[in-house]
C-alpha cells in the first residue's frame, strides 16, 4: 500500500527530496507523436518556465531538474528557515501569485491592515499559506496542475494528464544527494536525447554550465557554496567545478556505453562522499533502479526506517554495496 506523502516527507530526516511525475498519455508530455506527426516539444518550455516561477514563490529550493518526453525529475530542498523569516505581507503576496486568496487577505494587501475581529482569521490564513509554501505536495501540485490544464486545452480533451501520485525519495546524505542530482542531470544523455550535458535542453545542468561560463550561478537554482565549513551560507555543500567535472566525466562514460577509465580530477569528490568510482557509475546511471523511498548510508536508512515505523529497511543491501 502506498505511503502517505506526509509520512514520506520528514524534515527530521532530511530537507532533500527527489520527485518524479509521469504522464499517463500515449502522446507523451513532450516529444513527437509518430502516428500524427505532431510535435509537443514546446511543452518542455512550459514545465521549465513553471519551475523557474515556483522557485521564486515557494520556500523550496530547486537543486536539479530534467524535463523528459513523458516525465519530469526534480531534486528539491525544503528551506523552512527562509519561510519563517517572511512577514505576513510577504507570505500573502507570494500566495497571491498562485491564487487570488480570500477577501480578508485581499483586504490586508490593499489596506495594510484588517479589522480587529478579522485578525485571528488573517493569522490562521497566513499560517496555512506559510505551511503550504514549504510543502512539497503543494509544490508538485502547483507544478503539475497548470501543465495538465494547458495540455488538455491544447489537445481538446479532459481527464488525467499525470499519474495519480508523484514519486518521492528522501535523500538522506551528501552521497545520495550528489548521486541523485547527477542522475537527473544526465537523464537526457542516458536516453540518447543529447550527446553532452551542456547540449541537453531543459535541464538544470545546462543552465548551470551556461551561467558558469560567465562566472555566475542561476538565481533560480540552489547555489553551490563549496565544501562544508563553519559559517557556511545556505546552498549545496559541493564545489561547483567539482560537480560539473563529475557530471561531464560520468556522462562521457554513459554515452560510450562502458565504464571506461575515471579521470583523477574527480576522485577527491568521490572520496569525500565515500563512494568507489565503480559504484558511482552504477548509481549515477541507474539511480531509480537501485533505490527506494529513501536513499543513503546503512545507519541513516536504519534511523529512517525506525522513525517511520518500518519493519523492513528497503534497499539496505544495495545501499551497503554502493555507498560503503
Amino acid at each position: 500500500m502506498p505511503q502517505a506523502r506526509k509520512q514520506q516527507i520528514s524534515l527530521a530526516d532530511t530537507p532533500y527530496y527527489h520527485c518524479v511525475s509521469r504522464c499517463v498519455r500515449r502522446a507523451f508530455l513532450c516529444g513527437e507523436d509518430k502516428q500524427s506527426g505532431k510535435s509537443y516539444e514546446h511543452r518542455r518550455y512550459w514545465v521549465e518556465e513553471r519551475l523557474i516561477f515556483l522557485a521564486q514563490v515557494f520556500a523550496i529550493d530547486l537543486c536539479a531538474y530534467a524535463v523528459m518526453s513523458n516525465h519530469t525529475h526534480v531534486v528539491l530542498h525544503i528551506n523552512t528557515e527562509k519561510a519563517q523569516y517572511w512577514s505576513e505581507r510577504e507570505v500573502i503576496e507570494r500566495w497571491h501569485q498562485l491564487h487570488k486568496g480570500t477577501l480578508v487577505t485581499q483586504q490586508f494587501i490593499k489596506q495594510g491592515f484588517v479589522a480587529e475581529y478579522l485578525q485571528p482569521l488573517l493569522d490562521a490564513t497566513v499560517a496555512e499559506y506559510r505551511a503550504r509554501l514549504q510543502d512539497i505536495s503543494w509544490y508538485m501540485r502547483e507544478l503539475n496542475e497548470p501543465i495538465a490544464r494547458r495540455a488538455n486545452h491544447e489537445d481538446g480533451c479532459t481527464g488525467r494528464f499525470w499519474e495519480g501520485r508523484f514519486k518521492s525519495q528522501a535523500l538522506l546524505d551528501e552521497a545520495a544527494l550528489a548521486a541523485c542530482m547527477a542522475y537527473v542531470d544526465l537523464n537526457p544523455v542516458r536516453a540518447c536525447m543529447a550527446e553532452t550535458p551542456e547540449a541537453s535542453g531543459h535541464t538544470s545542468i545546462r543552465q548551470r554550465i551556461n551561467a558558469a561560463r560567465n562566472g555566475q550561478q542561476p538565481s533560480y537554482l540552489m547555489p553551490f557554496v563549496g565544501n562544508p565549513r563553519e559559517d557556511q551560507p545556505s546552498g549545496l555543500c559541493f564545489v561547483l567545478q567539482d560537480y560539473l567535472n563529475l557530471v561531464d566525466l560520468t556522462g562521457r562514460a554513459v554515452r560510450h556505453g562502458k565504464r571506461g577509465s575515471i579521470d583523477l580530477s574527480f576522485l577527491p569528490v568521490l572520496q569525500r562522499l565515500n563512494i568507489a568510482s565503480e559504484n558511482w557509475l552504477t548509481i549515477a546511471n541507474e539511480f531509480e533502479q537501485h533505490t527506494y523511498c529513501a536513499v543513503g548510508g546503512e545507519h541513516l536508512l536504519t534511523c529512517y526506517a525506525q522513525a517511520h515505523g518500518k519493519k523492513r529497511r528497503a534497499g539496505l543491501s544495495k545501499s551497503k554495496e554502493l555507498f560503503a
